[in-house]
């Protein structure tokens, strides 16, 4: 029992080593690349104007707010879904661990929940916020204070057994910055006005849906663990065997994220 104990936990920390090496920096949104996730007609139009270089914003970049999509309000959002839940599986690496750093945090659903809750209601406020130009926080700020805050959230986990009262608004702050770092796409797109509230409300909606899929991963790899455990009459083994050892590494991760993004990215 203990080696199918210690193999399945190798196997989970295996798992966050390649996550570290992939995932050096948070996306950069470079969407229009090859399996980028950006919408195909807003790249065929950005392309156009760019061929044409005869329409210019302020700042000399293509204004693609004359740009027109053949695609509904309604198909919009729902084209963003996906665009949102990929900007977490798979590509939303750091966003992956402060998650996993949360739920970790209790053994309780209702904690949880508040913690969940909390960081929602966040996220989605400067998402909106920052993604309709009405702040504009430089990424070189925001990009170390999600590092940051991954490593916090983990080391909590190893020094309190139960969240602090406090929690919960600490994670609230906490997706604050999260939020700035998931509106990045489309502060700098400038989407045009008859698609952005659609597809900023369809993005939302697929990083709930991904953050929701990331807890229920781990959820799984918990009850098998415990159910584990349970049978060798050692569930009090369940934070030492599971919860210590993930949240270190992903707090070394974290705490490595910050560094390299603070003071090594030029």
């Amino acid at each position: 029992m203990r080696v199918w104990i210690a193999a399945l936990l190798a196997c989970l920390m295996a798992g966050l080593g390649p996550l570290a090496l992939t995932a050096a920096a948070h996306p950069e949104d470079e969407l229009c690349l090859p399996g980028g996730g950006m919408d195909p007609a807003l790249c065929r139009e950005l392309q156009e104007l760019d061929r044409a270089g005869s329409v210019t914003s302020r700042d000399g970049l293509p204004d693609v707010r004359d740009v027109s999509l053949d695609r509904t309000p309604f198909e919009t959002a729902i084209f963003y879904i996906r665009i949102g839940f990929e900007h977490i599986l798979p590509m939303g690496v750091d966003h992956i661990l402060f998650v996993l750093a949360l739920f970790f945090s209790s053994r309780r659903l209702k904690p949880l929940i508040w913690q969940v809750s909390a960081f929602t209601l966040a996220h989605t406020a400067t998402l909106g916020l920052t993604a309709a130009g009405l702040i504009a926080p430089p990424a070189s700020i925001v990009e170390p204070l999600i590092a940051f805050t991954i490593a916090w959230a983990a080391l909590e986990n190893i020094l309190f057994k139960e969240p602090s009262a406090w929690r919960p608004a600490l994670v609230f702050g906490f997706g604050l910055i999260h939020g700035m770092g998931f509106a990045g796409a489309f502060g700098d797109l400038d989407l045009p006005a008859d698609i952005f509230w659609p597809a900023l409300i369809g993005f939302n909606v697929g990083v709930e849906i991904g953050q929701l899929v990331v807890i229920g991963m781990a959820f799984a790899v918990a009850v098998l663990i415990r159910g584990a455990l349970k049978q060798a009459g050692r569930p009090d083994l369940y934070r030492p065997v599971l919860v210590w050892p993930v949240s270190l590494a992903i707090g070394a991760i974290g705490l490595w994220w910050a560094i390299e993004r603070a003071f090594l990215n030029v």
